[in-house]
C-alpha cells in the first residue's frame, strides 16, 4: 500500500471521528433581520433583498444590503442585513458593540425581543427607529434531531461546551435548539470567538 493511499485512509478516519464526536463552530458578527415593512421603508416600496451567499442554516442568507445602526453614544456602519424577511425586525450585536452604541442589550435567544431596547436603523434613503429588538444572541447549538439523539441532548436544554480554538475554553449556558430544518453548528459572537481564539473550522464538544 503506497503512502498516499495510507494518508487518504487516515484523513478519512479522522474526518469520521470528528463528525461523530465534535460539532463545528461558527462566529456571527453584528447583523440585522428586517421585517417587510422596514425593508420597504429603508430601501423602497416592494424592494427585494439581494442574496450574496447562503449561510449554514437552510434558507438563511447574507444580503448585499447594509445599514447603519445608531444608539445614544455612537453608530456602527456597514452592518449586514440577513434574509429572508422576518415577522419582526431584530438587531443582533455583541456586548462590545453595545458599549459603542451606548445601550444595554440583554442576552436573549433569537426571536425573544420583548423587553429589549430599540435602536435607529438608517440607509442613504431613509431612517427609522424601532422601540425594541436589540439583543446579544445567547450562545447556542443548532442541531438536527438525529444529532441531538447521538449527543444525548434535548431542545431548550442548557449545556456546557468545550471549544477547541487557539485558546480552548468551556462555555457555560449554551442552549440547544433542535429542528429537522437545522444543520448542526454551534454559534457564538465575535466577543466569544476572540476569547477562545476561534478560527474557521474550529470544533467543539458537548460536555456531559
Amino acid at each position: 500500500m503506497n503512502n498516499l493511499l495510507v494518508e487518504d485512509i487516515i484523513d478519512e478516519v479522522i474526518k469520521r471521528v470528528k463528525k461523530e464526536a465534535f460539532i463545528e463552530v461558527e462566529a456571527s458578527g453584528k447583523h440585522v433581520h428586517l421585517c417587510e415593512e422596514h425593508i420597504n421603508i429603508l430601501f423602497g416600496r416592494d424592494y427585494q433583498l439581494n442574496k450574496v451567499k447562503d449561510l449554514s442554516q437552510p434558507g438563511q442568507y447574507a444580503c448585499k444590503e447594509r445599514v447603519t445602526i445608531t444608539g445614544p453614544k455612537g453608530s456602527l456602519k456597514n452592518v449586514v442585513v440577513l434574509g429572508p424577511a422576518r415577522k419582526s425586525t431584530q438587531v443582533e450585536i455583541s456586548l462590545t458593540d453595545a458599549t459603542v452604541l451606548g445601550i444595554k442589550a440583554p442576552v436573549k435567544e433569537s426571536g425573544k425581543i420583548e423587553g429589549t431596547p430599540g435602536i435607529t436603523i438608517s440607509t442613504e434613503r431613509a431612517t427609522l427607529t424601532i422601540d425594541k429588538g436589540v439583543i446579544v444572541a445567547k450562545r447556542h447549538i443548532h442541531i438536527t434531531p438525529e444529532d441531538a439523539e447521538k449527543f444525548g441532548v434535548k431542545d431548550k436544554e442548557i449545556i456546557q461546551v468545550k471549544v477547541y480554538g487557539n485558546r480552548p475554553l468551556i462555555f457555560d449556558d449554551v442552549v440547544i435548539r433542535v429542528s429537522p430544518d437545522f444543520r448542526t453548528y454551534m454559534h457564538i459572537d465575535y466577543d466569544e470567538a476572540n476569547a477562545c481564539g476561534f478560527t474557521k473550522g474550529t470544533l467543539c464538544r458537548i460536555v456531559k
